[in-house]
């Protein structure tokens, strides 16, 4: 069901011809309660009009049909994708988040409630006994003690003639939207993060491998060197430089093995988890890389949820505007009871023991001396800075789209080079050990080629795992349906804004 824009008159034409049909309602009453209720005192709201650029400066050629997939699933690891369905159910920022969005919806029923009557009851009984003294001895067969019992129906409603009321819902159920969209923030910041650290985590996999494998490669070496040694066919500075080339690679895996046990601690967190190993998939060199999501720059105004919350912030302050206007204006309350008082408990409910009575209230401004000023002018600037905080987003949001366009070509390019570099490496070694072996160079020359192939492999398997994430910080840069996608994993049905069938709760 779709908010009537005038609730009130809603209310109001269904109730006054069952409930308020006696000649003593003044007639005047109800044709306000007809018409009244629809102005608003807030500015009319319209998207701001930003510069937005025509294509992106680093688009690449071969796109994505649709940037709403579940893009990690590319990676083609039923590991990670089992680590982010895990996440996505277990991660407590989600669960935090989750609760804030239901907290804040709380608050959008809380307010609108006020656009209808209040119904309420109350039921008292008491008894009291008088000094058998004064009236109570002058008139006889007078009741001591006395009892009394009263029960009663109230109702108060507060005409929301200039849209005070219908502004403050509009601005609770705008900052409800900013909130679920903090909630889908925290969706994609995990899917990326768990993504990009289990990458990191395979990434540094491979430095330990290849850390290992060259440690493993130096202590032959050695043991070799120092068997000629023994025999006379080598020197022992030729035994020292071999010594001293393992003792370097040896040094490096303590650093990587820490930097493991670190990202699987904050992956293990990231999963809802204590601190524990992870599980793996395939290597950093077998993940295949997510091919870029297409989009127009327009379209990320409809995908971030960073630039969704700025615009729903921007108009919950608008709302406060109207709300903060309407003060100038009286407020106009209508307050009725309907009950029975009886001194006895078993008459409480005959005819002769009703009660009734209604009544109107005006209350209105005169001298506030800046009060009402005050918050009219601290309105408008709030909805200037939300104003300018939007258009900033959206600048940023560009911002980061271009540069993870512009990582992903150039760390590609440099992933090419390296692997150029690994390779002429490999074989400047190779001729260096063929050159040593024939006597027609010095060890220094192997051990130069050596310390030069090591890190070039470390950073080589670095910049695999960086080309993964450079692809994947491309989506999380983009947003779109897929955090939808990875919210359904969650279980969780988005919030609810539409009324039951039955119409506005009551109570």
């Amino acid at each position: 069901m779709v908010h009537s824009k005038c609730p009130l008159r809603d209310f109001a034409a269904a109730v006054l011809p069952r409930f308020w049909s006696r000649s003593y309602l003044p007639v005047v009453v109800a044709s306000v309660l007809l018409t009244s209720g629809c102005t608003t005192l807030a500015p009319q709201y319209e998207r701001p009009k930003v510069e937005i650029p025509a294509t992106y400066r680093f688009e690449p050629t071969i796109v994505a049909v649709t940037a709403n997939t579940a893009w990690w699933q590319q990676f083609g690891d039923p590991v990670l994708d089992e680590l982010i369905t895990s996440a996505l159910v277990n991660n407590y920022s989600v669960q935090i988040a989750a609760a804030n969005v239901e907290g804040a919806l709380s608050i959008v029923t809380q307010t609108r409630s006020a656009l209808y009557p209040q119904v309420g009851y109350a039921a008292s009984g008491t008894e009291l006994r008088s000094p058998d003294t004064g009236l109570t001895a002058a008139i006889p067969n007078l009741p001591n003690p006395q009892e009394t019992y009263q029960a009663m129906l109230s109702a108060s409603w507060e005409l929301d003639l200039w849209g005070r009321i219908r502004n403050l819902s509009e601005a609770a159920q705008a900052s409800m939207l900013a909130t679920e969209e903090v909630r889908r923030g925290v969706i994609l910041t995990l899917v990326s993060s768990v993504a990009s650290s289990y990458i990191s985590l395979r990434g540094l996999d491979e430095q330990l491998a290849v850390g290992q494998r060259n440690l493993a490669t130096y202590g032959e070496s050695v043991r070799l060197y120092q068997l000629q040694f023994k025999y006379g066919q080598s020197s022992l500075m030729t035994v020292a430089q071999a010594q001293s080339q393992y003792e370097t690679a040896a040094t490096q895996i303590p650093q990587i093995e820490s930097q493991i046990a670190q990202v699987e601690n904050a992956l293990s967190v990231l999963l809802g988890r204590n601190p524990g190993p992870i599980p793996r998939g395939k290597s950093v060199s077998e993940l295949v890389s997510p091919v870029a999501p297409s989009g127009l720059p327009s379209t990320l105004l409809e995908r971030r949820p960073d630039l969704l919350q700025a615009e729903q912030s921007l108009i919950a302050t608008n709302a406060q505007i109207g709300a903060a206007k309407a003060l100038y204006f009286p407020t106009i309350s209508l307050t009725g009871a309907f009950g029975s008082q009886s001194s006895s408990l078993s008459d409480l409910f005959e005819g002769s023991t009703r009660t009734w009575n209604y009544a109107g209230q005006v209350v209105g401004p005169i001298f506030t001396f800046g009060a009402v000023s005050g918050q009219v002018a601290q309105a408008e600037a709030a909805q200037r800075a939300a104003l300018a905080s939007y258009k900033l987003a959206v600048q940023n949001a560009f911002a980061d789209v271009e540069n993870a366009l512009v990582a992903n070509l150039k760390i590609g390019e440099q992933l090419l080079a390296q692997k150029r570099l690994v390779s002429a490496l490999a074989e400047y070694e190779r001729l260096a050990k063929l050159q040593y072996d024939g006597g027609y160079a010095a060890y220094s020359t192997v051990l130069q080629a050596q310390q030069t192939l090591f890190p070039a492999e470390l950073a080589l398997a670095a910049l695999r795992a960086s080309v993964l994430n450079s692809s994947a910080a491309i989506y999380t840069a983009m947003g779109g349906g897929w955090i939808d996608e990875a919210g359904k994993l969650i279980g969780r049905a988005p919030p609810a804004l539409e009324e039951p069938a039955g119409g506005p709760p009551l109570f």
